[in-house]
């Protein structure tokens, strides 16, 4: 049975390249995070752990920053922060999308009319303003702090998204039957609804997940962001405050745009991906 649901799996990620291709991107970056801990020390991440601005070597691979830190301990030591707010920042954002999605469209009425005007008054805002004033009151803040206050704006494209599907499906002729066979309306919910919104859902996780990685990259690189974590934000942050781009310290800056770039990239090709199941117009002809 798993051996065939494996085939099965191998299968379809053969008939769709882009979310087999983004899962091996991602896949190889936690490779590189944990395999790396394995056999670099994440303490040389500390400032004065080296000679400052010395260029990649066989002593030092990627080289060290001004603070005398290796770069690639900072990278190891680093990516796993930064997916560590995305997954929790986006986690809880489509959590709570979910369920104001549910209520709001599957029982209407007046609950029904304020989330709306809630989520089309907040997307009416940039995110990035009141990520900015939030960030800015609240100082010294943590990583799983940071990933609440990127979480505080990450709920409201997707409650659209998924209460748009939710009005879609339970106006269905088989959630109709399950009502009149005399299923509640939160069997009906987890029962006929759920399943068949998982892979919209999943997509909208997905999506979420990039955009909360993206917000906390650009607060960080304002300054805005935990001070002490070597995030990638946080290095970008140091590399543009000490004009590292014009100084020629190219190998201070180019891993974490490396490592940023590839993380957005295996996002969007799985985000595609797992659009084209939720999407049976995009899907590939077996």
């Amino acid at each position: 049975m798993a051996a065939s649901k494996a085939a099965n799996v191998l299968s379809y990620l053969r008939r769709n390249p882009r979310l087999a291709v983004g899962l091996m991107i991602l896949a190889g970056i936690l490779l590189f995070s944990a395999v790396g801990r394995l056999l670099v020390d994440v303490n040389l991440a500390r400032p004065l752990s080296a000679p400052a601005f010395r260029p990649p070597s066989a002593k030092y691979l990627f080289g060290t920053d001004k603070f005398g830190r290796h770069v690639l301990a900072l990278m190891i030591a680093g990516t796993p922060l930064t997916l560590q707010v995305g997954l929790i920042a986006g986690g809880l954002g489509v959590s709570i999308a979910t369920v104001l999605a549910f209520v709001a469209a599957y029982f209407g009425g007046r609950v029904d009319t304020v989330i709306r005007w809630v989520v089309d008054v907040g997307l009416t805002i940039p995110s990035i303003l009141i990520l900015v004033m939030i960030a800015i009151v609240v100082r010294d803040i943590s990583v799983r702090q940071m990933a609440l206050v990127v979480s505080s704006t990450a709920w409201l494209w997707p409650t659209r998204t998924i209460r748009s599907q939710v009005l879609s499906l339970k106006e269905r002729n088989y959630v109709e039957l399950a009502r009149l066979s005399g299923m509640g309306s939160f069997e009906i919910i987890f029962r006929e609804l759920m399943p068949n919104l998982m892979p919209i859902i999943v997509a909208n996780l997905v999506s979420t997940i990039s955009s909360a990685i993206l917000a906390t990259i650009g607060l960080e690189a304002l300054g805005l962001g935990p001070s002490e974590a070597p995030t990638l934000g946080r290095t970008i942050y140091w590399v543009m405050l000490y004009s590292a781009v014009l100084q020629g310290y190219w190998w201070w800056w180019t891993p974490p745009i490396v490592i940023i770039v590839l993380i957005f990239l295996g996002l969007f090709l799985a985000s595609t991906g797992i659009d084209e199941i939720a999407n049976p117009r995009l899907r590939r002809a077996v």
